[in-house]
């Protein structure tokens, strides 16, 4: 499959969703209230500011308020639109495997042109007995599982305190694809200690992984977290937008051609931000890769 064009030269999933559903489709954020195992347990990952999903819907609201309240502001632009329900905030499979059912199923039935189901979890949060369910599932609706990964590095995620392996992350994606389920990964690129060689490696073996997604995120250093206080004390070096764009555009150029792009850079709070400030200008983040890309006459996988 090559959605790709001469001005957007990597799969936009976008264009995948008008693909696959001839239609515009929207991915609506939905919040359970779920928590994170990792901040439960052990402070959570050092780039965290309470859990994932910071733009997902009001937890106190019902999951149909959420959704409507979306839907009503996208139909101003976009009227005859599907949608994906996406479990965004935290860890979406922390639960009894019951209340996620009948939470899942929920969020199918909130309206009729909910043409799938996108759920973001970790990868050592996902038991067997889910898996089996998740089968079921995707046989009914379009299921994605969406991955927090960050690097193939070990040390790092050590360093992060991610709280899980690249081990436990591969044997998850790897039981996931064995019951044909769509599995997105999410990376983050200007982690501490890392290379660019070590992120564009990270992209190389998510290759070998039969994955359908990659959200590619700028490591955002924010107030109130672990990383933040650390970069107050010792101003480590972070990426500048041309470091951020090199990188990205090389990651593009080894990356499958065949996998489906979700995100190439990633939001944060304004109020939030300590760095990189200029991350805040993210059509222009885009831009600039979508300008590099061009100009070396390259494309998604060309050199993979």
């Amino acid at each position: 499959m090559n959605l790709m064009t001469k001005e957007k030269r990597y799969n936009t999933l976008t264009k995948y969703y008008k693909y696959k559903f001839d239609s515009k489709v929207f991915k609506v954020s939905l919040n359970a209230n779920f928590t994170c195992p990792n901040i439960i347990d052990n402070h959570g990952c050092t780039f965290c500011l309470e859990g994932s999903g910071e733009y997902a819907g009001n937890p106190m609201d019902s999951l149909q308020t959420q959704f409507e309240s979306v839907k009503t502001k996208m139909h101003e632009k976009w009227p005859t639109a599907k949608y994906i329900a996406y479990f965004q905030a935290n860890t979406n499979t922390l639960a009894e495997i019951d209340y996620l059912k009948d939470l899942y199923e929920e969020a199918l039935s909130l309206d009729k042109d909910i043409v799938g189901l996108s759920i973001s979890t970790r990868p050592d949060c996902v038991s067997e007995e889910l898996m089996d369910y998740f089968e079921e599932l995707s046989n009914k609706t379009y299921l994605t599982i969406e991955l927090g990964l960050q690097t193939i590095n070990n040390d790092t995620l050590k360093e992060i305190n991610r709280g899980h392996s690249y081990e436990d992350f591969e044997f998850c994606v790897r039981q996931l694809r064995n019951r044909n389920i769509n599995v997105v990964v999410h990376i983050i690129n200007g982690l501490p200690g890392e290379t660019k060689e070590m992120m564009i490696n990270t992209v190389k073996k998510l290759n070998t992984l039969s994955i359908q997604g990659l959200k590619i995120h700028l490591l955002h250093i924010m107030k109130k977290t672990i990383l933040g206080e650390q970069y107050l004390k010792e101003q480590f070096k972070t990426l500048s937008q041309v470091e951020y764009t090199d990188i990205v555009c090389d990651q593009l150029e080894v990356l499958n051609k065949d996998i489906i792009i979700h995100r190439l850079t990633g939001d944060s709070p304004k109020e939030s931000l300590i760095e990189p400030l200029w991350s805040l200008k993210k059509f222009i983040v885009i831009n600039e890769i979508d300008k590099e890309m061009r100009k070396r006459d390259s494309y998604q996988g060309c050199l993979e």
